[in-house]
């Protein structure tokens, strides 16, 4: 059998491209009824920097009248992999390969994730991606309470390509 190069199709769904230029990124996330409905609330701060912060509300409780553990995972699903398209632009595909999450202590009140991801970043998976056909990278974000502590730790493997 021949080698034969696969033409990869990767963009950003319609809907969601309408919404951001529309209302612009955090606006399109609060009407995503998955976030409205568990009231996540993501502020875009810098090109690398968004910070996600859920008070806790009926319908993201719990049985015992905690935070949710699904909001809690939910609240930091994607922004690793937003601020990585947003970043490599259109000649890189980013995907979720894995997750995992580690639940410290019960969530209560508003709860706050930081995502960064600083330039050098992009710089090495510009450059391994030079040589390799794909990177996998691990980024890790605490979700922590009001009063600062921990309440869990999320892992997110990402799977990175060229497409050009």
């Amino acid at each position: 059998m021949r080698n034969r190069e696969i033409l990869l199709t990767y963009q950003v769904n319609p809907l969601w491209k309408f919404l951001e230029e529309t209302y612009g990124f955090e606006e399109a996330f609060r009407m995503f009824k998955p976030y409205e409905g568990a009231n996540i609330l993501p502020k875009l701060i810098d090109q690398n920097t968004m910070v996600v912060s859920m008070p806790l509300i009926v319908s993201n409780t719990n049985y015992v009248g905690t935070h949710f553990g699904g909001s809690l995972y939910s609240m930091c699903d994607p922004f690793f992999m937003f601020l990585l398209m947003k970043n490599l632009g259109k000649d890189y595909m980013v995907w979720d390969k894995g997750a995992k999450i580690d639940f410290v202590k019960p969530g209560e009140g508003t709860v706050t994730a930081t995502f960064h991801l600083p330039d050098s970043e992009f710089t090495d998976i510009k450059t391994i991606l030079q040589k390799e056909k794909k990177t996998i990278r691990t980024y890790e974000v605490e979700v922590v309470g009001e009063d600062g502590k921990t309440v869990a730790k999320i892992s997110k493997d990402l799977y990175i390509r060229r497409l050009r």
